[in-house]
């Protein structure tokens, strides 16, 4: 095999134009010049690194083969004399040293109670283009806020005089074992948070066996978090599915072939919603005079993170496709976002193994219900049209968005869950602390379900019955104004003025 050509920094440098356009990106030289057009971020952002080193741009929103993947052979020219190239000069500001300084005054894991604690702290330290993509979510943000209320309509009925001595929270997800009847389920772009981005993840998943659904839009690439995996560790992948099908059934069948034991199809996303805390920090982040409602290029940069990448996303995907899926694969297909009992329903006849009551964590269709209230009237209909009971092995139903603690999922087990996805507080956990933060976070939903059991009187989770919670005020809906402080009221979080003390300082 013959050694790749190794190019010098003044070399590329020279190809620094839209005729003539190579980047460097993890040591290896690009000619990207016949992608600019079909980069989803637009050809500016490419532009921006031309003749340069853009791994720093690229890495914490790319997987690291997708541009092997998009690139043909050809266009890989070679390797980079690191000593060299010309790499973007990084300036630490002012309130970059602040940031790293409250970083730096983080609390011990130790004096993290539960998972709030984590959100204050990440909105403290993290950075803020991450944290306004994280936390973002469409238009006024109220659905966001109704995702995590809706819990708070739910009242427990206990048990007393039940024999808790011992009590045991595993159950089964989709025919595979699991420690806690929870899920980490997708969210994208986890470099943004942590270096390691989604790999925190796998390992904590793994440690703690919890199943974890593995992102479409992740920082690190399947193979990578497949690889990072333990010997019968169970994975998911959450499916956008492309325009071009042949790109999807290839995904699908890598997946599968990897051993991903189930694949959930993000249903709710034909367009990504207008998440505008995101848009309004990539309109910061750019020049002004660069602004506009669509550049040269065709992309509509001012969208934010989540529209530069996603554009690929098929908005004509339909109910006529899922013949399709079934014939491509025999994972479980799992519908991700359904939003009504009439389409739970569809899912039923059509033959699928069950769907996520989901609203895509608030980020789409603002003023959609939460995923718990669909659950009801979900098991309401399918029990009056299909006979159907839940929990119910052959047809799962599963609700995310919202999850802060263990009495959130024994609701939902409670009104006939299999399991609860949890997202957005596992990024907070690793933006703050890494690999430990989500280990941390896994343990006190342990340590949670332990004692709610014995405070229910349920030895077990199949004893989580629905004549345990009164739901009858879960229908009644309260619009909440922007700049509401419903966390903070209903929650006394961690004092992140402390931490806020040290910028001041500085």
């Amino acid at each position: 095999m013959s050694q790749p050509k190794v190019f010098t920094g003044e070399e590329v440098a020279k190809h620094n134009t839209r005729e003539s356009c190579w980047i460097v990106v993890h040591g290896k030289v690009y000619d990207v010049t016949e992608f600019l057009d079909e980069h989803p971020g637009g050809s500016k952002i490419i532009l921006k690194y031309a003749g340069k080193d853009a791994t720093e741009e690229y890495e914490p929103i790319h997987p690291p083969d997708a541009i092997t993947t998009n690139l043909p052979p050809e266009k890989q020219l070679g390797v980079i004399d690191e000593k060299t190239v010309q790499k973007v000069e990084v300036t630490i500001t002012k309130s970059e040293k602040a940031r790293l300084e409250r970083v730096s005054r983080r609390p011990p894991l130790s004096q993290i109670l539960n998972l709030h604690d984590f959100e204050a702290i990440a909105k403290a330290t993290m950075p803020e283009k991450a944290w306004a993509y994280y936390s973002s979510a469409a238009d006024d943000e109220i659905t966001n806020r109704e995702n995590h209320a809706a819990y708070h309509r739910v009242w427990f009925r206990p048990r007393i005089l039940i024999d808790v001595t011992k009590v045991d929270w595993s159950t089964t997800i989709l025919g595979h074992k699991s420690s806690m009847p929870i899920y980490i389920t997708a969210t994208a772009l986890g470099k943004l948070g942590h270096p390691d981005g989604e790999l925190n993840l796998t390992r904590a998943a793994a440690k703690h066996n919890v199943i974890q659904m593995i992102p479409t839009l992740a920082s690190c690439s399947l193979d990578e978090l497949i690889d990072a995996a333990q010997p019968g560790q169970v994975q998911w992948l959450q499916l956008y599915v492309n325009k071009d099908r042949e790109i999807t059934k290839r995904i699908v069948q890598h997946a599968e072939a990897r051993g991903i034991k189930g694949l959930f199809i993000t249903v709710d996303a034909p367009q990504l919603g207008r998440r505008e805390k995101d848009m309004r920090m990539k309109f910061d982040a750019d020049d002004p005079s660069e602004v506009k409602k669509a550049g040269s290029d065709g992309v509509d940069r001012s969208q934010g993170a989540a529209r530069a990448i996603s554009s690929f996303i098929d908005p004509g995907l339909s109910w006529k496709d899922i013949p399709w899926f079934q014939s491509i694969t025999k994972m479980p297909l799992i519908l991700k976002g359904v939003q009504r009992w009439e389409d739970a329903l569809k899912a039923y006849d059509l033959g699928l193994a069950g769907v996520v009551l989901s609203n895509h964590g608030g980020r789409q269709l603002d003023f959609a219900r939460s995923g718990l209230e669909v659950l009801v009237e979900v098991v309401e209909h399918l029990g009056k049209k299909r006979g159907l009971t839940f929990p119910n092995e052959k047809f799962q139903l599963f609700v995310d968005g919202g999850v802060r603690r263990a009495t959130d999922v024994l609701k939902a087990v409670a009104l006939g869950a299999t399991a609860v996805g949890i997202g957005r507080p596992f990024l907070y956990a690793f933006s703050s602390y890494g690999q430990e933060g989500v280990e941390a976070a896994l343990q006190i939903l342990k340590d949670e379900f332990e004692m709610n059991l014995r405070l229910l009187g349920a030895p077990t989770i199949k004893d989580i019955q629905r004549d345990m919670v009164d739901a009858s005020n879960l229908p009644s809906h309260v619009a909440i104004v922007p700049g509401d402080r419903l966390y903070d009221s209903n929650y006394e979080s961690m004092q992140v003025a402390r931490l806020g003390e040290v910028k001041a300082k500085l």
